[in-house]
């Protein structure tokens, strides 16, 4: 079996010099699984705070499979600077489970593609509960840095 999340020890660290003073960064996060996702909120919240991103705009969607939809539509309104994804899929219901977290995967990735802007994709897809709770004490952290970190590269080149 594949891990679902990276172990402690094997997760990039973000650069020291990272600032997000000036980034605008929107979160999506679904409401399915409400307690895991707040966990991974609360992390990203933590950890834009700490890099100093001020201008962040929350979002609700249902479930992980309206997330891409949500994701295109704030992109394309080009008022963000990256958007950080959260959610997760707990696959009781294996085949469909396995299918809203590929479909919401590749979503999130097709728009940052054809649109340039970063999107962090702290969704988790793990197989029970108590690894749904282990994986969100980091995973929030984790994608608000990444939105950082990448919608700086993106900023240093256009």
């Amino acid at each position: 079996m594949v891990p679902a999340m990276a172990t402690p020890s094997s997760r990039p660290t973000p650069p020291d010099d990272l600032d997000g003073r000036g980034v605008r960064v929107a979160i999506v996060r679904s409401r399915w699984h409400g307690d895991i996702v707040d966990r991974l909120h609360n992390g990203a919240r933590q950890a834009l705070d700490d890099l100093g991103v001020t201008d962040v705009e929350v979002h609700s969607v249902p479930g992980c499979f309206e997330i891409p939809l949500a994701v295109k539509v704030i992109v394309e309104s080009r008022t963000v600077d990256a958007v950080i994804c959260l959610g997760a899929v707990i696959r009781e219901n294996q085949a469909a489970d396995d299918i809203v977290s590929r479909e919401c995967a590749r979503g999130v990735q097709n728009v940052q593609r054809a649109t340039g802007v970063p999107v962090a994709y702290g969704v988790l897809s793990v197989s029970s509960y108590d690894e749904a709770l282990t994986a969100s004490s980091d995973a929030g952290e984790d994608a608000a840095s990444v939105a950082v970190e990448m919608a700086r590269l993106v900023q240093r080149y256009h």
